[in-house]
Order: C-alpha cells, then structure tokens, then sequence
C-alpha cells in the first residue's frame, strides 16, 4: 500500500483547470457558446415547432378566459396577438442562440472575471 500516489494538491488543480480553460477559450474564443451544428431541416422543424405552440397556448388561453368572463370573442383575439409574440420571440431567442445560457444573458469578457479576480 505504500505504493500509492498521494492525491494533486489543490495548486495543481488549480493549474490544470486554468489551462484547460485557457485551451478552449483560444479554440472558440471568450463569450461563445458551444452549440451543435444543426441541420437545415432541424432548425426549420424547430421554428415551425415554436411557432405552433405559441399559438396553441395564445388561442387556448383565450377561449378559457373567454368562457370564464363571457367577453368572447375579445379573449381570443387579445391572446391569438399575445401568442403570436411569444411565437416571433421564441424563434427570434432560438436563431440568434439567447436562452442558451442561465439567465438569457450572453457572457462578456469582463463577466467572465469575478470580482476577487478568480476566471471562474
């Protein structure tokens, strides 16, 4: 048993983690996201698939608040709109890469310093 290696210190942890991120910033620079390649066809079926569900919330919800106060058909028109903007911005978030990470919030090269200087 005296054979085995003590385990790295924390130091040479540290020193690795650093260098890995240093190795894949310099592949893909600081703030890009790492997304896989889509195909033609698998972002059309996504924007289709966006679409269609915001209206189906939009319309359905309409209906539902029209029954429950009796406005009908104002409900439905108010919410097929309200859908229908939901719709154009999940295609919008989906195209651009927004929503990719926590927060919807693209990382900046001075977000990516913390403020007791640690790269995080």
């Amino acid at each position: 048993m005296s054979d085995e290696k003590p385990p790295p210190s924390l130091a040479e942890l540290d020193a690795r983690l650093k260098k890995a991120r240093e190795g894949k910033e310099s592949q893909s620079g600081p703030g890009k996201y790492h997304r896989l390649p889509q195909s033609p066809l698998g972002i059309a079926f996504r924007i289709g698939t966006e679409l269609v569900a915001a209206m189906i919330v939009g319309v359905g919800g309409g209906l539902l608040l029209d029954r429950w106060l009796g406005t009908a058909p104002w409900g439905l028109i108010v919410m097929f709109f309200l859908g229908a903007a939901a719709g154009i911005l999940n295609v919008y978030r989906a195209i651009t890469g927004l929503g990719l990470a926590p927060g919807y919030r693209r990382a900046r090269e001075e977000d990516n310093e913390r403020p007791n200087g640690d790269a995080h």
